[in-house]
Parts: structure tokens; sequence; C-alpha cells
């Protein structure tokens, strides 16, 4: 994994906004705000194979896609494919609990890493942040749910 220092850095701030703008998670949150949130993105470079990160470690940062793709797994078990623009991990931004998955990428990618500590740092100052990733959060669980329900239902 090749961590880019900030004078190597590809993307220009105004690309890190206009994503971060796409995303669910910080749809409702103005410029001003994503500008602040794209100075604590650190990019990170991965060769097709290459694992992210494992089931069972400790978990403080997510990824979001910028490009390449992503595959979510439990062992052989493919959970999902992400592509550009996806992200994961969020739920590592508020605990510190374990992965319950591994991520590996399956081609050469670039993702944008928010770490805990200066997203926490943001969310202080910033409830329009807390409020995006609250909204996410329920969101997944709703969808959860339905499945849930769905599942026990057959």
């Amino acid at each position: 994994m090749s961590h880019s220092s900030p004078k190597e850095q590809r993307l220009l701030l105004i690309e890190k906004v206009l994503l971060l703008k796409s995303l669910s998670i910080f749809e409702e949150t103005p410029e001003t705000v994503l500008a602040e949130v794209a100075e604590i993105l650190e990019e990170e470079e991965f060769e097709a194979g290459q694992r992210i990160f494992n089931a069972g470690e400790v978990a403080n940062c997510m990824y979001i896609i910028f490009k390449g793709e992503v595959k979510i797994h439990a062992g052989d078990h493919t959970l999902a494919v992400l592509k550009e623009n996806d992200f994961f991990g969020e739920l590592s931004l508020l605990d510190t609990e374990t992965r319950s998955a591994s991520a590996t990428v399956l081609g050469e990618s670039l993702l944008l890493k928010i770490n805990q500590e200066p997203f926490y740092e943001l969310m202080e100052s910033r409830i329009e942040v807390a409020k995006g990733i609250i909204k996410t959060l329920c969101r997944r669980l709703r969808a959860q749910n339905v499945k849930s329900v769905q599942q026990s239902n057959k």
C-alpha cells in the first residue's frame, strides 16, 4: 500500500468536494463544510488484489472509492462489490469495533480515507456532518430490518 504524502496528492480540493457531494452521506452538507471534510481526506493507492483490511481488525476509518472496485467479503463469500463513488467502513467513524468483513481491491484503485479522530473534531464543530452520517446509518439499518423481515417470512 502506498500512502501519498500531501505533496503527492493527485486530486484537487474541488474534485474531492464534488465527490463528497455525490455521496448520500454528505448530500445535504454545504460545500463550505465539504471543503473542510476534503481537507482531512488521505489518498491511498492500491494494486489489484491488495487487501485494504481484514475482518477482525480494529476499525478507525472510512473509505471512499475514487477510482477502481472493492470487494467486501467474509472469507470466500462476496458480500458486495463496490465501485467508484461508493463508500464503506462508515461505522468505523463512530466507534472502534472490529471490522465485520474484509475488503480487497479488484483492480488498481485510488481510495480516499477519512480517519476517525479528525472526523470527530469536524463533527464537533459541524453538526451537518454528524447529521449526514446518522441519516446514512439509519437508512442502512432500515434496509437491513426490511431484509430480515422478508427472510423471516419465507
